[in-house]
């Protein structure tokens, strides 16, 4: 089940002809996972690619989050670092939501075109791919801790359903993902909002309470810097959820004067905008269990199930089981295909460049949920708060590098006015955004684990942000920008009107016509050739970006700008 290609070291008359498997070929399954995704399929409106991108944030590890940081630095200290958390993850989100929006690329391809590069782009693919398996595997512990609760079923067994549960669906591809998230929507509106409406008139008093509790692990109730620094790393490793909005946002139609106040809105909201509810469910999630504190301890308060249940009883009493197991599990489905889904388009991105073969997104999933199934039965869950301070200092490293390029760099004239994703015209690293993210990321990380000092500790996904944050720039204004392009692309490089853009151009490799933006020039098959296969050719030498002989444009296109 591979793509298959003669051999081109040479300019030819006659490209070889790739033919691509089956499910690589099927862009209703594959949705374009390595490629920007053209108008012709981004058939959606504004308010459909946010309302699933939105349905994706139904996940209860936010519960669980809030409820760690709460009960370990108290709830001054809790609710700040969360609050904290949420300003950088917004700021952070916004030029990333736009660009992905605006330009029909992924995560991956917007941080190539962002500073690092073509095959620097690869270390971030593997962070995305770990922030979908690691959140899939707590997602799927909550799910399967609900069942247990319900029906007895063994938590060994139950990580094995939540696994298997999600295929069907995520092999299908966007389609079924939105109808999924629109039909599940109501029931899980209903299941968060319930708990809470109960607590108002059962327990007037709890949020008083809330807010002088100092923790279990003897915090107290004012606030600690230290307690805040470490909290905002906790919060902080869900910054790269904004890749998991990408992955939906990519799909959002062309902006116009007639749809443009419900673009921008669709977005915000659907980018940067998910940390808004995040943040409210993390102190939500902290407040029920700081309720069921005293009736299971701390061990089951911090699964969200024993707190939904808790909080439901004295209204629904033997029906509160059932109700809580439900909302459980229709939200941890909404999250987990989208982790799976996500999961296999950061695979594929990867293995793409590595092995130079793509079998089709779908392969990809079994790998992502055969890691993510591993965690659980090693009990992750159990090691939450330690493990997600971990890995916000890669994640934040990368995410800010990324958002510094697009908001600094761009403005600056220190990169490209535009995206470039395509391997024809890219240096394979680029030590602006690269390089911040190494340099930040390492630094970070020998704070994290105690070097130079306890605060430096508490605070080491500050150091990475800061960092990233500054050498971005920096390092890009040092090498004049000189590694953004390898070569001009006088084909569509500046930007592209829609005009533009929606003409397509057949690919001299596979014979499949693409839109503008997914076409390269390339002197080895001496024309137009699309950016998947460009990216699959393992024999050409990377010819073009050498300045090789007969590498002149063939493309009988204008150059365009503006959009």
């Amino acid at each position: 089940m591979t793509d298959t290609a003669t051999p081109a070291t040479a300019p030819a008359a006659q490209p070889p002809r790739r033919s691509y498997a089956k499910l690589a070929a099927d862009e209703s399954r594959e949705d374009y996972s390595l490629r920007y995704a053209p108008h012709s399929f981004r058939r959606w409106g504004p308010g459909t690619v946010a309302g699933t991108a939105l349905g994706g944030i139904a996940y209860l590890a936010d519960f669980a989050i809030g409820a760690s940081i709460v009960f370990a630095y108290g709830f001054t200290s809790g609710a700040a670092a969360i609050l904290a958390a949420a300003v950088v993850i917004f700021l952070t989100g916004i030029p990333i939501a736009r660009a992905c929006a605006k330009y029909g690329l992924d995560m991956d391809l917007v941080t190539r075109g962002a500073g690092f590069g073509y095959f620097g782009s690869t270390l971030t693919s593997l962070i995305y791919a770990s922030f979908t398996f690691i959140f899939f595997a707590l997602e799927g512990s909550i799910m399967a801790q609900a069942m247990h609760q319900a029906v007895g079923l063994p938590v060994e067994i139950g990580y094995l359903i939540t696994t298997l549960i999600v295929i069907p669906i995520v092999f299908k591809g966007m389609g079924a993902l939105a109808k999924v998230q629109a039909w599940t929507q109501p029931i899980w509106l209903i299941g968060l909002v319930l708990p809470f409406l109960v607590l108002a008139f059962e327990a007037p008093d709890a949020w008083g309470a809330f807010a002088h509790f100092g923790g279990t692990e003897g915090a107290g109730s004012g606030f600690s810097w230290i307690g805040f620094g470490f909290g905002t790393g906790i919060a902080l490793s869900l910054i790269a959820q904004i890749g998991e909005q990408a992955d939906y946002l990519r799909f959002m139609p062309a902006k116009t004067p007639a749809n443009s106040r419900r673009w921008n809105l669709a977005v915000l909201a659907a980018g940067p905008g998910w940390v808004i509810i995040g943040a409210a469910k993390q102190l939500g999630g902290a407040f029920l269990a700081f309720v069921a504190l005293e009736a299971v301890g701390k061990t089951h308060a911090l699964e969200p199930i024993a707190p939904q249940l808790e909080a439901l009883r004295p209204w629904l009493g033997g029906l509160a089981l059932p109700v809580a197991a439900v909302f459980v599990i229709v939200s941890q489905i909404k999250i987990n295909v989208t982790n799976a889904y996500s999961g296999s388009l950061s695979w594929s991105n990867f293995f793409s460049r590595v092995t130079h073969r793509h079998p089709g997104r779908v392969w990809y999933i079994f790998l992502n949920l055969g890691i993510a199934l591993t965690l659980m039965e090693l009990n992750m869950f159990a090691m939450l708060g330690k493990l997600l301070g971990f890995y916000s200092n890669v994640g934040i490293a990368w995410i800010v590098a990324v958002a510094a390029d697009l908001v600094i760099n761009k403005r600056l004239g220190l990169s490209p006015p535009y995206i470039e994703f395509k391997r024809a015209y890219l240096y394979s690293v680029n030590p602006a955004g690269f390089g911040a993210m190494v340099i930040a990321s390492t630094v970070s990380i020998l704070a994290f684990f105690g070097l130079f000092g306890t605060y430096a500790e508490a605070f080491s996904t500050f150091i990475a942000a800061g960092l990233a944050l500054v050498l971005c720039p920096l390092i890009a204004w040092a090498t004049k920008g000189k590694y953004y392009l390898a070569r001009p692309n006088t084909v569509n490089g500046p930007d592209v009107v829609v005009e533009d853009v929606t003409a397509t151009h057949l690919c001299a490799v596979c014979e499949s016509a693409y839109e503008l933006p997914d076409i390269a020039d390339c002197p080895v098959v001496s024309g137009p050739i699309c950016s998947l296969c460009c990216s699959l050719d393992a024999t050409c030498g990377d010819v073009c970006r050498k300045g090789s002989p007969g590498g002149a444009v063939i493309l009988p296109l204008p150059t365009v700008r503006g959009l």
